[in-house]
């Protein structure tokens, strides 16, 4: 039998990198589209680079989507690539609807072009619940999205749905809850905690790495923090790209709501994270206004009974084992 062929876009971002091991492991051809910059060294997915097929392209050149689905055929296509920063949204909202939103709506339009009969996953998100109208939240509860990625996510999930129904393409939403690993990016906030307790284990005061306003996450021996009580369910990235899997291999296409049913608040994260490395995280912690979101969503947490229902899905990894990880990650990258 020849092998399933999957392509993914945002290949080299941490869930793409997670989904494309997990693929390699179940002996898909893996296929991932990136964007052309000067470096082509992807560190999230070096480890396996030389098993996948690379290509490059954009999600704001149609043309380049085409072609690239052209070659590779795939029968299975995970658009994972957006502006996924919802902070950095208030900065760049048309940016962000491009990428995000119009861009996922390329991708869609581009698989139903060229490989009608392809399955098609979207990264949808928590953030659409924005103010939540209820708690917990599943796959029936109103979206009400509070920030501009919120929003350009909402058009993305909502074009799937339109284009499933329109066009009878097998095309699925993952609503996907915060989920973390030692691949995220530095500018989010479970990043930028555990990689402080890790300067703070090590005595590093200020750190070559940069926050997004461009400072060093570490700075006097302090790591800068919005607002301390907004809460979010934090999963392991490994243990939701089997989610999206699973999603993508039922008989119906149908959407699913993928998270851990738990919360923690910023401040619980400190807590954990400084406490592993057995210093007190109010020595270390500060609150800078600069990096509380004009608008605060949530409290947002899953319901994900759906999940563990019709896929037998169920997160692997708890809380304190996700900091614990990370923080490791770190003190072994720093040291």
């Amino acid at each position: 039998m020849a092998k399933k062929k999957a392509l993914i876009t945002g290949i080299t971002g941490q869930d793409g990198s997670y989904l494309a091991e997990f693929l390699l492991k179940k002996d898909y051809e893996v296929s991932g589209i990136v964007r052309r910059t000067s470096s082509l060294q992807y560190p999230n997915i070096g480890h396996i680079q030389e098993d996948l097929k690379l290509y490059q392209g954009d999600l704001l050149d149609p043309v380049s989507l085409r072609e690239n689905i052209q070659k590779v055929k795939p029968d299975e296509v995970y658009n994972l690539a957006s502006q996924s920063h919802p902070s950095e949204s208030f900065k760049q909202p048309i940016h962000t609807a491009e990428i995000t939103a119009i861009g996922a709506h390329r991708v869609l339009d581009a698989t139903l072009d060229v490989v009608p009969k392809a399955k098609f996953y979207q990264a949808s998100s928590s953030e659409m619940y924005g103010w939540v109208k209820e708690i917990p939240q599943n796959e029936d509860t109103p979206l009400n999205p509070a920030n501009p990625y919120a929003a350009a996510k909402l058009y993305a999930y909502a074009m799937t749905r339109i284009y499933r129904k329109s066009y009878d393409m097998f095309a699925v939403n993952g609503i996907l809850f915060n989920h973390e690993s030692p691949r995220r990016n530095l500018g989010f906030v479970t990043q930028k905690v555990t990689y402080a307790a890790a300067a703070a284990k090590l005595g590093i005061k200020n750190s070559q790495h940069l926050n997004e306003e461009g400072e060093p996450i570490v700075k006097n021996g302090k790591v800068a923090l919005g607002n301390l009580d907004a809460k979010r369910d934090w999963g392991f990235a490994g243990d939701f790209v089997e989610a999206m899997w699973l999603i993508v291999q039922q008989d119906k296409p149908d959407d699913f709501v993928i998270g851990t049913g738990e919360t923690h608040t910023i401040r619980e994260l400190c807590e954990e994270a400084f406490k592993y490395v057995d210093l007190n995280w109010k020595d270390y912690v500060t609150v800078d206004k600069r990096f509380v979101r004009p608008t605060e969503t949530g409290p947002l947490v899953a319901n994900p009974e759906k999940a563990k229902k019709v896929l037998g899905w169920t997160p692997k990894t708890s809380f304190k084992e996700l900091v614990r990880l990370m923080v490791d990650a770190h003190i072994a990258r720093l040291k």
